[in-house]
């Protein structure tokens, strides 16, 4: 072995990354560390790597994770290997720049499609010339029903109303749709809905986690900041910049106090304050801190490095603790107190070096506060004119740094379509998912900055498209239109995974949204906004499983039926249907939920009590409106629940049912029958994958 190779086997940082490269000659060659070598030379490689390492590597793992004493020559060889973590720091060449992540943004034109009327914005044009490449064309455009349901659930994270949907299915304007669009961006609802996606990136909770899980007494207030400055429309950068060093900001100016509230981003993940030891909360918190920022803002795994360079990107373990430098003197610690704010100074006499092997208690070289060197493309270097986390901020928002801007973009894309334009959203590397794409992507991406960062324009902007307004279902008759039955077969084929978007994708409500829209359909919702968490009841059966003072239910009840963002987050202890409907539990950030389906949340969506109070009051609410005209009640359920009015056949399946329910009941002996019909009626259709689903 080489000296390089037998340094790293024994300080027990990894061996270059192996990567797979398309063949440059005729001779098949890989990547192997930063050379082309042929392929029986890999071979041998790999099986050193099989058989010499695990021997190499057992004798070293005997030693204790715990500092030993320093002997002389144990520190003469610690010492050299702390210095060669710099010397021999991993090498970046230009097949690593040459990923598509790390080139720089370039604003490219829309492909030319003048024989198709189809497209409405430039969006239209990017990805209609791919499925042309493909021989596809787009579905048919969507029923206005649909489309108001969509994008009202999208932007707002609730269905629209009877009176909403009755202005915009009888406006005949030809801008009613944008109209539409600009009211719901400009809705305080939408910083609610696109809050909770942000506070998912930043695994925000209002209590530590861990075994006691305490409470953060003010940790809504981060939550109440989001809202508030997606709602006001900022800006990407400053609401980086803010989330990054507005304490630093707020020093500065006394205008901006609130502005230190923002920095509650990277301080609200777990933590662990009644640990024995705080030097190593210090070092763990600072890793989780530096690894979310890489992911959510990067989209880097940044946090792979902590203890090793990163096994396939270009990521070292000094570019991980030279990130992590900018915060190391941003906290201060006490011994079972909670962390909520960053402070400009608040640990002066804190020490930036590397941990070899990820060891708290193995300090390394010192190092300074530097930007990742792949992902800094124009070479910036940190200077002492600003506070360090300033320079942090706008280098990330410098347009010539591609990473943010994609990142976000990416980000966007996905909450409207389902999947993003990559769909590995925090996790650009080599591993991640290239995008499908990639132009409209860096278009995008160019635009929200030449837009002020506007992340309301971005929304527009898609959603105005042809590509969003799309059907999500084949036509209900193929022979009153072969070409839509045929395009859709087509695409259906040939795209099964809807990866080139010639349909819009099904999608099924999320749990918030879910609960909110139960809320407003039986006309429950209380739109109160801001304020600590509140905690609506939960099961008995469950309470009897909770340690005292585990979930305090809120006192007034009208408080039960506020929006689900302001429900009290515990880390241990989800509310049972986010549990069940696959909300994080926010022990890290969570780029993308995995939508699972299980029996447990047909049982809990049929059979809750909160489903059979929303039932009953929505059941009442029509009755009560509604008293002698048992067809208006259900077409008004019907506009509640489905943003539609029921077909023929569907007023004739309801009547036939609310008449066998009604006997059952009365023999039963409700006191009631009509009420308890109407109250099964709103249950079944709140059970419907119709409510269900997005289309």
């Amino acid at each position: 072995m080489s000296r390089r190779q037998q340094d790293l086997f024994r300080s027990g940082a990894p061996i270059h990354r192996v990567a797979i490269q398309p063949p440059l000659c005729k001779s098949t060659r890989v990547l192997f560390g930063c050379r082309r070598v042929p392929t029986h030379s890999l071979m041998f490689a790999v099986v050193f790597v099989l058989t010499a390492v695990p021997m190499l590597q057992a004798s070293d793992n005997v030693r204790s994770t715990t500092r030993q004493p320093e002997t002389g020559n144990g520190t003469e060889t610690g010492n050299t290997e702390h210095a060669q973590l710099i010397e021999d720091e991993l090498q970046i060449d230009n097949i690593d720049r040459g990923h598509w992540a790390y080139r720089k943004l370039t604003d490219f034109p829309p492909p030319d499609t003048t024989q198709s009327n189809w497209p409405r914005t430039t969006i239209d044009r990017f990805i209609l010339s791919k499925l042309q490449a493909h021989n596809l064309s787009p579905v048919a455009e969507a029923t206005r029903e649909t489309l108001i349901r969509r994008l009202s659930f999208d932007l707002t994270g609730l269905p629209p109303t009877a009176a909403e949907l009755s202005q915009y299915l009888n406006d005949s304007r030809p801008d009613s749709y944008r109209r539409l669009v600009d009211r719901l961006l400009a809705s305080p609802h939408y910083g609610r809905r696109w809050g909770q996606h942000w506070l998912d990136l930043a695994r925000f909770a209002e209590t530590d986690g861990y075994e006691h899980d305490k409470i953060r007494g003010n940790a809504w207030r981060y939550r109440d900041w989001i809202v508030n400055a997606l709602n006001s429309d900022i800006g990407y950068d400053r609401f980086i910049t803010l989330q990054l060093a507005g304490d630093v900001l707020a020093a500065q100016d006394t205008k901006q106090t609130s502005s230190r509230i923002a920095t509650a981003f990277l301080l609200s993940g777990p933590d662990m304050p009644d640990i024995n030891s705080q030097q190593e909360r210090h070092h763990v918190l600072l890793n989780e801190m530096t690894a979310t920022a890489g992911a959510t803002l990067l989209s880097l795994q940044i946090g792979c490095a902590e203890c090793h360079d990163h096994k396939y990107d270009p990521i070292s373990q000094g570019d991980f603790y030279r990130l992590r430098a900018f915060f190391d003197r941003a906290i201060k610690l006490k011994t079972n107190q909670s962390v909520s704010t960053m402070a400009p100074n608040a640990d002066p006499d804190a020490t930036s070096q590397i941990h070899p092997r990820g060891d708290w208690q193995t300090p390394g070289p010192e190092v300074a506060a530097a930007f990742p060197r792949i992902a800094n493309v124009s070479g910036s270097q940190v200077t002492t004119k600003l506070h360090p986390r300033v320079q942090l901020a706008r280098w990330l928002t410098d347009p010539s740094q591609p990473l943010a801007a994609r990142s976000i973009v990416n980000r966007v894309w996905q909450h409207h379509f389902g999947t993003g334009l990559s769909n590995t959203p925090s996790d650009f590397g080599v591993m991640g998912e290239e995008p499908s794409h990639p132009k409209l992507l860096d278009h995008l991406a160019n635009r929200l900055i030449n837009h002020d960062w506007s992340l309301k324009d971005l929304h527009r902007q898609i959603v105005l498209s042809a590509t969003y307004r799309t059907q999500s279902k084949p036509p209900v008759t193929a022979s009153a239109n072969p070409d839509a039955a045929q395009a859709w077969k087509d695409a259906k084929l040939a795209d099964p995974s809807n990866r080139l978007l010639a349909r819009f994708p099904r999608r099924r409500l999320d749990a918030e949204s879910l609960r909110d829209a139960m809320l407003l359909a039986s006309g429950t919702l209380n739109h109160q906004a801001g304020g600590p968490g509140i905690s609506p009841p939960l099961p008995e059966a469950l309470i009897k499983t909770l340690k005292s003072g585990q979930w305090k239910t809120s006192a007034d009840t009208a408080e039960h039926y506020r929006r689900s963002i302001y429900i009290f987050a515990r880390r241990n202890l989800r509310y049972p249907l986010f549990a069940t409907f696959d909300r994080p539990a926010a022990n890290c950030s969570c780029a993308m939920r995995t939508p699972s389906t299980t029996a447990l949340q047909s049982l809990l969506l049929l059979n809750s009590n909160f489903t059979l109070d929303l039932s009953k009051r929505l059941a009442s609410l029509c009755i009560n409106e509604y008293a002698e005209a048992p067809q208006t009640q259900t077409r008004e359920i019907f506009r509640r629940v489905f943003a539609r009015l029921p077909t023929s056949q569907e007023e004739l399946d309801c009547h036939e049912f609310l008449l066998s329910q009604a006997a059952m009941a009365e023999q039963q002996g409700s006191h009631d029958p009509a009420l308890a019909a109407l109250t099964e009626l709103c249950r079944a259709l709140f059970n419907s994958n119709e409510f269900l689903y997005i289309d």
